[in-house]
């Protein structure tokens, strides 16, 4: 199958655009995206991956000198690790989509049993990428005023992004049936990101 991370962006996006699925074929088989756990996903990537380009370049002889560089590193590191990691949120959640579409059909021969654990697996996967959003963006967040004051805008974008991507796949998690618990869990998670976020706009009067 074609991963997430090896896709042309403009294939992708033309393909998210168009009313076809999103699909990828290996060996004869077709595997099919969820569109929006896709955009989702990919959102979030671009988002940490903002952020990886705003610290690094925050790592420059002055911030040596401050002391910030060596955070300014870590976290780069750390973004640029979650960025490609986003992207296989996406392939988990063709896999996800695709053991779901079986539970659809009547004859599928699957117990009571393993159509729960389909299900559960398909929340699980936006769910976690709802909290993986959160704790990059509360780490960008973070960051910011230390962050070199010449690319903080494009901090600034990483934690839209990865906000973005965070409400997105709450989307997909709310078609995915959560619990009342889990469904506050991830509320009261985008009402923080929210917080993060507002830091970035103008205050409002």
């Amino acid at each position: 199958m074609m991963k997430a991370g090896d896709a042309v962006i403009g294939k992708f996006v033309s393909q998210l655009a168009s009313k076809v699925r999103l699909v990828a074929v290996e060996d004869g088989e077709e595997e099919r995206w969820s569109k929006g756990g896709a955009a989702a996903a990919v959102a979030a990537s671009l988002g940490a991956a903002s952020g990886s380009m705003a610290a690094i370049y925050t790592t420059s002889k002055k911030f040596r000198e401050n002391g910030t560089a060596e955070q300014a590193e870590k976290l780069a590191t750390e973004l640029e690790q979650a960025a490609m990691q986003c992207l296989t949120v996406a392939d988990e959640d063709a896999e996800a989509y695709a053991n779901l579409q079986k539970t659809w059909k009547k004859d599928s021969g699957l117990s009571s049993e393993e159509v729960d654990k389909i299900k559960s697996d398909a929340l699980d996967v936006p769910v976690r990428l709802v909290n993986t959003c959160h704790a990059h963006a509360k780490a960008v967040h973070d960051f910011l005023p230390i962050c070199n004051p010449q690319i903080i805008s494009d901090a600034k974008v990483a934690i839209h992004l990865l906000a973005g991507g965070a409400r997105a796949a709450y989307q997909t998690a709310l078609v995915n049936s959560p619990n009342d618990e889990v469904r506050a869990s991830l509320e009261k998670t985008l009402a923080e990101i929210s917080v993060f976020e507002a830091a970035c706009l103008p205050k409002q009067e």
